[in-house]
């Protein structure tokens, strides 16, 4: 091995021909002998380039509907030789197999695939064979073969092979090889993680979980820790996949919080109402519908205006001129919309800090993709909360059952609890959260400081009473006792929904009914750490 090695023969054989005749032109200029394959090949050759196929040096002609074409001693003895040990040097030469230096690989686009919902046979058919063994022998042998997987790297290898007078070197190679492998082990992840779910498989014996770099990240949740934004190359709208139209690079926060909000805010069907949430620290401070979005807006804000500054707001219907001028109001990090009108983007325009996305649509909330966790030693994998109760589904458990109305605020105010972290209480009236108690080691204490935040803004707004009088109220796990209910009822909710389950319901019914509050049992819990 040595650091710097020249580029002599080249083998490009690639699915995304993006950009490939302007390098086989750049380095046929250098005087790189050029080997290609299939499309590849026929591709630089109608660009007037001279290619010699692969099946020149293997002897066998591309077979089997191309799945035979690179797999053979002649190629990866090339790709593998070692050029400083005289054994390898030895078996090249008797057994006539030329050296190849530089690689360019991209593989069969099994993703892409996967992300428009091909079928199985199809999906089967775009798993890459070749391109993963060559990519992994010419990665191995980095100490002579430089090897190549992204478009984005071909201008930094023409600029490598520029400053070293048609050479690479070790340490550019190292990195390459670093990329390579991280290529092919997404690539397997992807494959086996869409076999799994195929199959059936919900715990594979292994694992594997992939991204790909989106944004490098100025810090992390604090400033002295380093981040960085993956994505998973899924078609699923979300921050991942958004337009981001202005303002400033997104943060670590911001996204994790912004995800949350549109997540959230995707339970509501656009067809039906507008929604609009809003989100401070992963956790809602205001949910609404409206028949409009100004309407939801200003509803969600007057749950919590104070823990609205500085939060993320998400909408399901796009950004109308009228609601993005109600938002720039106060202090917003982010929103996040289906779209937006120029109205909207012009009114936006005016606050150059304020980060604007839209995405193709909403997430499907019944989508249930996995998530993970990682804790010390290993990682928690678990199905995507895609829980739905409908009223079909609720059960009335006490004497007296919620009206329609009522009925419409409960599974309102179920839909926000699903996405609040635990102990979760939500209030919510007229189709808008009035309080919401999160992330507290007591349903009870949430139940208060939700029912507190509904007194603050009561006087904000100047109201008589909070509104959490005549209000319906969900727990996103059951009492175990009376008291979060009692303290549910002492703030003026008038219906519940829970899950029900514990060991003591029959006596939080009794209280319920004590209290003449209607109160219906999902079956159903959504715990949110």
């Amino acid at each position: 091995m040595t650091d710097l090695y020249p580029v002599r023969r080249a083998l490009l054989s690639v699915s995304d021909k993006t950009g490939l005749i302007e390098l086989g032109q750049a380095l046929a200029a250098r005087g790189v002998e050029l080997l290609s394959t299939g499309g590849s090949a026929k591709t630089l050759r109608d660009a007037g380039l001279t290619v010699k196929d692969v099946a020149d040096i293997t002897g066998f002609p591309e077979m089997m509907d191309g799945r035979v074409k690179t797999l053979h001693p002649n190629v990866h003895g090339g790709l593998l030789a070692l050029r400083d040990n005289a054994d390898h040097v030895k078996a090249m030469e008797e057994h006539n197999i030329g050296g190849i230096d530089l690689l360019v690989v991209n593989l069969y686009p099994f993703e892409a695939a996967l992300a428009r919902g091909a079928d199985y046979e199809e999906m089967i058919e775009n798993i890459d064979i070749g391109g993963p063994a060559m990519i992994r022998a010419s990665a191995k042998n980095h100490g002579f073969v430089a090897t190549v997987v992204d478009v984005e790297d071909y201008a930094a290898l023409l600029a490598e092979l520029d400053a070293n007078d048609g050479q690479t070197s070790y340490a550019f190679r190292q990195r390459l090889a670093q990329i390579a492998y991280a290529r092919t082990g997404a690539y397997d992840a992807a494959v086996s993680n869409w076999m799994a779910k195929a199959i059936g498989e919900d715990a594979p014996r292994r694992r594997v979980v992939a991204g790909e770099i989106k944004q490098t990240l100025r810090y992390g949740e604090n400033p002295h820790q380093n981040a960085a934004f993956y994505v998973d190359g899924t078609a699923r709208h979300g921050v991942a996949t958004a337009v981001q139209h202005q303002g400033k690079e997104l943060s670590y926060n911001n996204i994790n919080d912004t995800d949350a909000a549109y997540e959230l805010v995707a339970e509501f069907d656009p067809a039906k109402a507008a929604a609009v949430a809003i989100i401070k620290h992963a956790n809602p401070c205001g949910v609404a519908q409206g028949a409009t979005l100004i309407e939801a807006y200003q509803k969600a804000f007057d749950c919590d205006r104070t823990s609205a500054f500085g939060g993320i707001v998400a909408l399901n219907q796009p950004l109308d001129a009228e609601t993005a001028q109600a938002i720039t109001e106060i202090f917003t990090e982010v929103v996040i919309a289906p779209g937006a009108s120029d109205e909207a983007k012009a009114i936006f325009a005016a606050k150059k800090n304020l980060r604007l996305l839209t995405t193709e649509g909403l997430p499907n909330v019944l989508d249930a993709s996995f998530t993970v966790r990682q804790v010390a030693g290993g990682m928690l994998v678990q199905d995507k909360d895609a829980g739905f109760i409908g009223m079909d589904d609720l059960k009335v458990v006490t004497k007296k059952a919620p009206t329609d109305e009522q009925m419409a605020d409960l599974l309102f105010a179920w839909k926000v609890g699903k996405h609040v972290k635990s102990n979760a209480i939500v209030y919510v009236k007229d189709g808008a959260t009035v309080g919401v108690g999160a992330g507290q080691m007591s349903r009870v204490d949430s139940a208060l400081i939700a029912a507190k935040k509904a007194e603050r803004m009561a006087d904000v707004l100047g109201l008589p009473a909070p509104l959490t009088i005549g209000s319906a109220v969900a727990s996103d796990a059951f009492f175990p006792f009376p008291d979060g209910l009692m303290e549910a009822a002492a703030a003026g909710a008038t219906c519940v929904i829970q899950p029900g389950g514990s060991m003591r319901d029959d006596e939080v019914i009794a209280a319920a009914d004590e209290a003449g509050l209607a109160m219906v049992f999902t079956g159903m819990r959504h715990f949110r750490h």
